[in-house]
């Protein structure tokens, strides 16, 4: 019989467990849930998902830091859990620098992080400005936009095809198969019709990108793709298998963690809308506002590693191999680290928060998803007049690490469209 301390630490084990957050209640907003792992177990063991949880801000900088990245599943845990399928999907991850340390990381992420210099993005301001004009002319004179399908996922894939150097009017499909497979990359569950769905968009994109290499051979043009190919790693130059599975790594990060900070951005905005009126007064502050929004509504909530030894965190010892789940989203709301963490402060100081993560694993695009962030919002704000909110309530994805809306309808007054 089951005693009253084993059934009160049960009880309160699912209470903290991330698998929560496969309730859409709690992934509308899974604060509370990060509140109180925080308040009661900083370093939780989740019985439920078999690793530690961490969600303070030190605690997570430890394992973005000296925790390992290589953390592919097996085809024998794969076949554990009942998701052989999935097979295709960790053959493709185990070749992305998302799930690579030491040097061949640092080479593959060096040679991806030459699309997304600071000049480069640079070069590219007067491009961005005119795609996400081009998007608000569309819906300008009707008063009405859905942000998500009309703006937030068109704006990054149009800009991510540009830097990969395929044609711009294929971003809708590398939309839909990218959204597929960043299931893979955010969810803890995986229903077996949707690891179908998702093998058959890892088969589609990989013939893409396949062919897209082919064209490259054919006619070099200064692309991410062509960089990837020429390049060589220990002097050998990278497979055509390891070309492709960096391309959708790039076009997953490109795609959905922009699309996310602009759609759980600008819905934030509205729902403080002395914050909305502050950066329509000034939009010099656009960069110190989407930082803050990076922090208040991370695009990404967590990442995973493995511990490579055995290690002291907190006050908890982790055993050589065990999965730890760093939340990145609880780290940017730990009052430790951020003063009155719950309130949205657009000129909020010292706010180096963990959106982009941390150390080697820094997201390599983080320039280019501010910038297209900072536009973003200013043309939007500066455009849309008197933007209010058409839900009262709001669609989550179903994907809990790459948090995001399925869609935000909004209505303001009409105008006329400028780029016409």
């Amino acid at each position: 019989m089951q005693s009253a301390a084993s059934a009160l630490e049960c009880a309160n084990n699912a209470q903290l467990s991330l698998l929560r957050l496969l309730d859409p209640e709690v992934l509308a907003d899974p604060y509370g849930l990060y509140r109180a792992l925080s308040e009661q177990d900083p370093v939780h063991w989740d019985p439920y998902l078999h690793a530690w949880v961490v969600t303070g801000y030190s605690e997570v900088i430890t394992v973005l830091k000296d925790y390992s990245a290589d953390r592919t599943p097996t085809q024998k845990h794969l076949e554990q859990i009942g998701l052989s399928l999935l097979k295709p999907l960790a053959e493709v991850m185990v070749q992305q620098m998302l799930f690579m340390d030491g040097a061949m990381h640092a080479r593959i992420r060096s040679i991806c992080s030459s699309a997304f210099t600071t000049r480069r993005v640079e070069q590219l301001l007067g491009e961005i400005e005119s795609i996400t004009d081009k998007l608000i002319d569309r819906v300008i004179s009707s008063g009405r936009i859905d942000l998500i399908a009309d703006f937030a996922n068109p704006f990054p894939a149009i800009v991510t095809a540009k830097l990969l150097g395929v044609p711009e009017e294929d971003h809708v499909q590398l939309g839909l198969w990218t959204a597929d497979l960043a299931e893979v990359l955010g969810n803890f569950h995986h229903s077996p019709e949707r690891v179908e769905q998702m093998v058959r968009s890892l088969e589609d994109l990989t013939s893409y990108v396949g062919a897209k290499i082919e064209e490259q051979r054919r006619s070099p043009t200064d692309s991410l793709i062509h960089s990837l190919m020429t390049v060589q790693v220990d002097g050998r130059p990278l497979s055509d298998k390891e070309v492709i599975a960096n391309t959708i790594i790039t076009l997953i990060g490109g795609h959905e963690t922009t699309t996310n900070l602009i759609g759980s951005g600008f819905l934030t905005l509205l729902r403080h809308p002395e914050s909305l009126e502050q950066l329509r007064c000034h939009p010099e502050i656009a960069a110190s506002a989407v930082e803050e929004l990076l922090r208040f509504e991370s695009p990404i909530q967590y990442t995973t590693r493995l511990a490579p030894a055995e290690m002291q965190l907190g006050l908890k010892v982790i055993e050589k191999g065990a999965r730890v789940v760093a939340v990145l989203a609880a780290a940017n709301r730990d009052p430790h680290r951020f003063p009155d963490p719950d309130s949205l402060d657009l000129l909020r100081p010292d706010n180096r928060h963990l959106a982009f993560g941390w150390a080697a694993h820094f997201c390599f695009g983080a320039h280019l998803a501010r910038i297209q962030g900072q536009i973003a919002f200013r043309k939007l704000i500066s455009r849309l007049l008197r933007p209010a909110l058409f839900d009262k309530t709001w669609n989550w994805k179903c994907n809990a690490g790459l948090r995001g809306l399925s869609a935000l309808h909004i209505n303001f007054d009409p105008a006329r469209p400028v780029t016409a």
